[in-house]
């Protein structure tokens, strides 16, 4: 259907004789914000590793917006329109925000001048004003250094490339994990923004109460395998856990592979 923005079908990965991931079929559509769930190990990351070109998968095939894609790695998943905020943030701590959220990919100016081409330094600071007031992100001074921001203020740093270079699907890593109660409500409002500007998104965390507060549908892994896929309104805390746990086998998923 052309409103899926993601697909994957029997989605593998193997490190030798362990199979951290098996069989993963995998459908976003346009607008939807899409929960994974699963204990340490369940083989959540990999499924994003696999997808984003940071690992290279074992068998299976990926769609982005209808059209096949094999990343070669996680630049090539970035310009296809794949913006991911991993727990390490990736952030260069010595330079300020708009070279972060530029890095890899300046805007340059007298490009006729070949090899002597300076970078234009006032439209990315014009453009990460920008990509900040689109997610409501306030960064007292763009210009000073990621070292000397607080843990929230680097997430929210991270996360507003995804509006400056208008992503076409963000997938976020347990993006509060290390923040406290009002970084972390700063960064669910970012979450929201997204949904309401109708930007498709796939969110890894263990925080229940933040799952069922901000995502359509809720993926559950359990040992490298999806076990559940629920829609947010007809399930609850309770039963998510019981898939995570085991309680409840996912035997419909059996066998997808």
């Amino acid at each position: 259907m052309n409103d899926i923005v993601l697909k994957t079908q029997d989605l593998t990965k193997h490190y030798g004789g362990v199979h951290a991931l098996e069989g993963a079929d995998f459908e976003l559509r346009a607008g939807e914000h899409v929960a994974i769930m699963g204990d340490n190990g369940a083989g959540k990351s990999t499924f994003v590793r696999q997808i984003t070109g940071v690992e290279q998968r074992t068998r299976g095939k990926v769609w982005l917006y209808g059209k096949e894609v094999h990343f070669a790695g996680p630049l090539d998943a970035r310009e296809a329109g794949i913006e991911t905020v991993f727990q390490t943030l990736a952030l260069a701590d010595d330079l300020d925000v708009p070279d972060n959220l530029f890095l890899g990919r300046e805007i340059t100016k007298w490009n006729w001048l070949g090899p002597f081409r300076r970078l234009d330094y006032k439209a990315m600071r014009e453009a990460t004003m920008a990509g900040l007031e689109k997610t409501a992100v306030k960064i007292p001074n763009i210009r000073n250094s990621i070292r000397n921001m607080s843990g929230g203020q680097r997430q929210c740093v991270a996360i507003a490339r995804t509006a400056t270079f208008h992503s076409k699907l963000t997938i976020m890593d347990e993006p509060t994990a290390a923040l406290g109660v009002q970084e972390t409500a700063q960064v669910e409002n970012i979450i929201r923004t997204l949904k309401e500007d109708g930007e498709p998104l796939i969110l890894i965390s263990h925080n229940m109460r933040q799952v069922m507060d901000l995502v359509d549908r809720i993926i559950v892994f359990r040992r490298g395998r999806i076990v559940a896929n629920l829609k947010k309104e007809e399930t609850d805390g309770q039963d998510v856990v019981a898939y995570i746990t085991g309680a409840k086998t996912g035997a419909e998923f059996e066998g997808a592979a």
